[in-house]
């Protein structure tokens, strides 16, 4: 069993309402959604191309996903949520665009957002606590040979590369797309997207996702508000063991590839 520690707009936010409707399926109660029909492109395709972000649901990373510690409990966890909320203020984003980075495409800010980058770190900084050590098995899997000597830091101390410094908030919405195809998905994401993007983005609540077993979908288990000891819903019953880039605009679609990598 692994937890996240993620953003996601609140589930009848128009923007979570869309891109669910997109991934195919709500991650606040794993209900699988049909794929939008389009004048861009058909549903079979959309399926397809959305079929490995749809299994982590609409969301950004803030804290990776991680196996509990044996000193933790998924209780404590949800606890300390709620603790961290209450302390937590609410900021806007601007305005979202739509990037492709290292063949994925992805919600990602017009412009650098300070607050996100303090934000994330606070959330890396607060959960460290609940994360179990990684095995050598899963060290290995992240390659650090391929890493920056910072990354390899961030991934002895934190549990993963891309935090701090190296974070870049970005909210996934495909797997990687050939670039025969780039533009037709592009079209599609415009299609669906394009009324949305205009819009400030409300940061005013954080989430706890869980995968239950390997390979399942994560869920919503938490979905808490900031500010108000009471502003929290409650997704599911916890168990009780131990465990601005000018660029990136409607359009453009080569970022930095750093964006992408924050899973």
């Amino acid at each position: 069993m692994r937890y996240a520690i993620n953003f996601t707009p609140a589930r009848d936010a128009p923007l979570t309402s869309a891109a669910s409707a997109w991934l195919g399926r709500d991650a606040f109660t794993d209900e699988r959604l049909p794929a939008p029909r389009l004048a861009t492109m058909n549903p079979e395709e959309i399926s397809y191309h959305t079929a490995a972000a749809r299994r982590y649901g609409f969301h950004a990373t803030l804290k990776a996903p991680f196996s509990l510690s044996e000193h933790e409990t998924e209780l404590s966890l949800m606890r300390a949520l709620d603790s961290f909320a209450v302390r937590a203020s609410s900021f806007h984003i601007p305005s979202l665009g739509i990037a492709r980075i290292a063949g994925l495409f992805a919600l990602v800010p017009v412009f650098p957002v300070p607050e996100l980058s303090a934000f994330a770190g606070d959330v890396v900084r607060s959960f460290e606590r609940f994360r179990a050590p990684l095995s050598d098995v899963e060290i290995a899997r992240r390659n650090p040979g391929a890493l920056t000597p910072a990354e390899v830091r961030n991934l002895v101390q934190w549990g993963y590369p891309y935090v701090l410094e190296a974070y870049r908030f970005h909210m996934p919405l495909t797997g990687r797309v050939p670039a025969s195809e780039a533009q037709r998905v592009q079209n599609a994401l415009e299609e669906v997207f394009s009324s949305l993007l205009g819009a400030p983005v409300l940061v005013n609540g954080v989430s706890v996702f869980v995968e239950r077993e390997p390979g399942a979908p994560f869920t919503v288990l938490r979905y808490r508000l900031f500010g108000s000891p009471t502003g929290e819903r409650q997704i599911a019953e916890p168990v009780r063991r131990g465990r601005g880039n000018a660029d990136v605009r409607r359009g453009r679609t080569d970022a930095s590839p750093q964006l992408i990598r924050n899973r």
